[in-house]
């Protein structure tokens, strides 16, 4: 059978064809969408837009059987329920537009969400920006009024209008900060807390199941894209992990059945995915820029090409001294602080172009080992680690993050793994284990060992001054 995987990301809109019986899989269509920044720290998608690249990416993909959908995770927005015009814009994970009010909830606000729902207060998740909509909208404060609002992540909306079915995914919902971790449901007081009508919400279902169907046929599987990643790799058990390297980073490692709470080390713990066999948890950490410093790079000049990223000669950037932290959204895993600003430090007459190109890509491998170090010392993980994403495909980067890591980093040719996650849930929806593509090769990292203590110690003492910065 053919499966559709739509991957609907931060920057862009994909679709995978999976064939279950001739064992391909394909990017069939990519299309990318505007981001709009209205006011700094404020991070904005047109919801229009974005559905009509899924649309389009549909009508891509020809003849298929069935179609999953991987989304954005925290992103949302507000919607009317008769007519399913979008009410607001999507207010991207990214954005810091809730930071102060948050604020205003105190530690007894801090306790509630971690207790329930596993998550800190910060504007990365769903649950404020939700609030906010409906306190600063209009056209949400009518249309709740009349009993027609709704209120959601992306994938409820595009379900909504695209197949009918007002409902969102167990994994997306425990990224908003409103669902209770235990019993998989909105947890009202939650919801209370951060002002948002538990009955504009969507309804919670597992990963794999129905969705509806759009144009005759069915959508199987819904999911956040970081866990189709995480399915994608072939992560199954307790201790499998991967780092996707995308607009953020972020790495997860599967627990099982257990919930994983760390809040003094700033790890997330979250649901993997959930079928008709039962829900699986994973632990998560994540750093705010990663392909986003890498476009930064680019737009004031400093990446013209990203084959300038491969390869360097000579020593590494932080050997010699120069160290950049990449804060552009500030810092999430394990300091959750978004006063940090992004710095190079170190640099002097002598550092030239290629320098700073190695601290850029430095300064996220040193992120992502933080991360990866804060998940394994509350939960195990194996000694080699999957990555993928724009930067995997950088031998620089990808032998410098198994050194940062102490593990061995695992890049396979066939690095779709978002996509092709969303795609292997939805074949178990027809009891079927979709392999990876016949002939996908893997290249492998192995760690070295010089000098990684003081390139972690020089790193932490540049995030220290990163987050002092602003005072």
């Amino acid at each position: 059978m053919l499966i559709a995987a739509i991957d609907q990301g931060t920057t862009s809109t994909r679709v995978l064809v999976a064939d279950t019986d001739a064992g391909t899989a394909e990017i069939a269509y990519s299309i990318r969408h505007r981001q709009t920044h209205p006011a700094p720290g404020l991070v904005e998608h047109d919801p229009e837009e974005l559905l009509a690249n899924i649309r389009a990416c549909l009508a891509a993909a020809g003849p298929v059987d069935a179609i999953a959908i991987a989304n954005q995770g925290e992103s949302c927005l507000a919607w009317d329920a008769e007519t399913g015009a979008a009410l607001s814009p999507v207010i991207v994970w990214q954005d810091n537009r809730t930071a102060e009010t948050l604020a205003t909830l105190g530690d007894a606000g801090a306790a509630l969400a971690l207790e329930r729902a596993g998550l800190p207060l910060d504007p990365y998740f769903s649950a404020a920006k939700l609030g906010s909509i409906l306190t600063s909208s209009p056209e949400a404060q009518a249309a709740h009024a009349a009993g027609r609002l709704r209120l959601g992540t992306t994938d409820a909306f595009f379900l909504d209008r695209l197949a009918g079915v007002f409902a969102t995914d167990v994994t997306t919902a425990s990224r908003t900060s409103l669902m209770n971790l235990v019993t998989a449901q909105w947890d009202t007081d939650l919801c209370a807390m951060f002002g948002v009508p538990v009955e504009c919400l969507p309804e919670i279902r597992t990963t794999v199941g129905g969705f509806g169907s759009y144009e005759g046929l069915p959508i199987v599987a819904a999911m956040v894209d970081q866990q189709a990643a995480l399915y994608g790799h072939g992560c199954r058990k307790p201790g499998d992990a991967k780092i996707t390297f995308g607009t953020g980073a972020f790495a997860l490692a599967v627990t099982g059945g257990d919930i994983v709470r760390a809040p003094e080390m700033g790890l997330l713990p979250t649901v993997a995915w959930a079928t008709a066999e039962g829900r699986l948890y994973a632990v998560d950490g994540g750093v705010y820029d990663a392909g986003s410093a890498i476009e930064w790079a680019g737009r004031i000049g400093l990446v013209d090409d990203l084959s300038e990223l491969d390869a360097f000669e000579g020593e590494a950037a932080i050997d010699q001294g120069l160290v950049f932290v990449p804060a552009l959204s500030g810092l999430a895993c394990p300091y959750w602080d978004r006063s940090a600003a992004s710095l190079f430090l170190g640099m002097s007459g002598a550092t030239t172009k290629q320098d700073m190109r190695k601290a850029l890509l430095e300064g996220v491998a040193l992120r992502a080992a933080e991360v990866v170090a804060a998940i394994a010392k509350r939960a195990p993980i194996g000694p080699e680690i999957s990555i993928d994403g724009g930067l995997a495909r950088s031998r620089y980067f990808a032998q410098f993050l198994a050194d940062s890591l102490s593990r061995e980093v695992v890049v396979s040719d066939f690095d779709e793994r978002t996509a092709f996650g969303a795609a292997a849930l939805a074949a178990l929806a027809f009891g079927i284990e979709l392999e990876p593509p016949a002939g996908a090769k893997s290249r492998r990292f192995t760690p070295r060992a010089e000098g990684v203590e003081v390139r972690r110690a020089r790193f932490a003492d540049a995030v220290s001054r990163c987050r002092n910065w602003r005072g």
